[in-house]
């Protein structure tokens, strides 16, 4: 009859070497509890479970940017009645373009006027020329010099920016600003209704 001991120690051996070749990828011999023999056959990398790699939800970040995208970032203030696709079209992008560069997740979100809103590098339009509407519930203008405050006025036949800007005492820049023309070869039809800012500015 075998000894406790004995059986203690083998049983120990045996372990060990399945541990040794369980960690090292070794193939070894050893004797189990009843003295017969037991081959360990070696592990290799692949018998081990390949954990899957992770799937991103964020989009890809691509750093090539469309043919005749401006490739610089521009800042627009909201204005009154302006919508995400009003601004989206005037810089020829997408909507989604717009509000992913301002971290909007959507429309709902744009902000109140006169907020900045950011606008991508993607943009096809570099500082795009924003008319001025007419301010409607403004009085129309009388023509002088007096103190007055701005007002409109229905441009009429034979009328020019110089002839405008003498009958209302107003510089040419206060009045393209008003109107937001770029520059003063804009064209001025009779019957138009434009904006004219107080006199003497």
């Amino acid at each position: 009859m075998k000894s406790p001991v004995t059986t203690i120690r083998r049983s120990a051996t045996l372990h060990a070497s399945l541990l040794v070749a369980a960690v090292f990828g070794l193939g070894s011999c050893a004797t189990d509890i009843a003295g017969s023999a037991t081959t360990v056959v070696a592990v290799s990398p692949t018998a081990f479970a390949t954990i899957p790699p992770l799937i991103t939800t964020i989009p890809e970040v691509s750093t090539t940017l469309p043919i005749g995208a401006v490739g610089v970032e521009q800042s627009y203030t909201v204005r009154p009645n302006d919508s995400p696709i009003a601004v989206a079209n005037l810089y020829g992008i997408t909507v989604a373009e717009l509000l992913a560069w301002n971290g909007l997740v959507a429309s709902s979100q744009f902000p109140f006027p006169g907020q900045s809103l950011k606008i991508p590098p993607t943009a096809m339009v570099l500082n795009p020329v924003v008319p001025v509407a007419p301010d409607v519930s403004a009085a129309p203008s009388q023509p002088g010099c007096d103190p007055r405050p701005a007002g409109t006025y229905k441009v009429e036949r034979g009328d020019s920016l110089y002839s405008i800007r003498t009958k209302f005492c107003v510089s040419q820049g206060a009045l393209l600003s008003a109107n937001g023309w770029p520059s003063s070869d804009v064209t001025i039809v009779p019957g138009q209704v434009i904006n004219i800012p107080p006199a003497n500015q």
